[in-house]
């Protein structure tokens, strides 16, 4: 079997250049102490989506575009998760234009640039996340809900598609890593009345793999280095070195001890921070 890091991918030097100085300039603007958070999203997105509108009185426009340019601006939008009764008001208005930006990011032309996403979303996650350690990487469309009850260790990958349910709170340990379409939750319904709602924390653990569809129930903790397979539903613990497969998941097949101590160590990913 091949042993394939990943390699490096070049853009053209001016290319790489514009990107850098268009980070940089919302990264500096995001670390001004009096930044507003909302306003900046706002001028973001209005540029990305309708930047010859920006400064045509709104009386000129057709009122569908009205409509539209309304919602480059998350001070007249709600989120789900604003309507959960446990939320903190005062913690999700800051992290609320953070997430808007990253979602309407992902749903423009500039969502599925890799090298330019990575970079973004990782921005953006730095000041929406309690804590975002190095190296983190979300490809586009990772779906939030508080955002704030986000624990995220150094080497993260989370792929596409992905929810991080962080109703009660979600900790993803270094070197973890959520593949395409998987669900994480934190927050369960009570079976009679669903107006009942527990939040247990949910914990994925150090260089542990929830693959391709996977579930993985409120309050479960997978464990180190173990696996939940693809479309597996964890719904409770689970081992560690074990793959865990099915629905509910269960431990099958142990990762061999000879060969983790044989595995090979970190490679230079082409994304890290520099």
């Amino acid at each position: 079997m091949a042993f394939l890091p990943l390699r490096p991918v070049p853009l053209p030097s001016e290319t790489e250049a514009a990107y850098d100085r268009w980070l940089n300039s919302i990264e500096q603007e995001l670390d001004h102490p009096d930044c507003d958070r909302y306003d900046l999203c706002r001028r973001v997105l209005t540029q990305i989506f309708f930047p010859g509108l920006a400064d045509r009185p709104p009386e000129t426009l057709p009122e569908a575009t009205r409509i539209a340019l309304l919602q480059m601006d998350p001070r007249n939008i709600t989120l789900e998760p604003e309507y959960y009764r446990e939320i903190d008001p005062e913690r999700y208005a800051r992290v609320k234009p953070l997430i808007w930006l990253w979602e309407m990011f992902d749903k423009s032309p500039l969502g599925e640039n890799v090298h330019l996403g990575v970079k973004f979303r990782r921005i953006l996650a730095r000041r929406i996340f309690s804590r975002c350690g190095r190296n983190f990487k979300a490809f586009h469309f990772v779906k939030l809900s508080f955002g704030y009850n986000l624990e995220v260790g150094d080497d993260v990958v989370v792929h596409r598609h992905v929810l991080l349910d962080d109703r009660g709170g979600i900790r993803i340990d270094d070197g973890a890593s959520v593949a395409d379409f998987a669900n994480i939750y934190s927050h369960t319904h009570d079976i009679v009345d669903g107006r009942i709602v527990y939040t247990p924390e949910t914990v994925i653990g150090k260089g542990a793999r929830i693959t391709y569809h996977a579930t993985v129930l409120a309050g479960v903790h997978v464990a180190e280095d173990s696996m939940v397979g693809a479309k597996a539903v964890a719904t409770r613990d689970t081992e560690p070195h074990q793959v865990h497969v099915g629905i509910p998941a269960r431990p099958r097949k142990e990762k061999p001890a000879e060969e983790r101590a044989k595995k090979r160590g970190p490679t230079p990913d082409p994304l890290d921070d520099e």
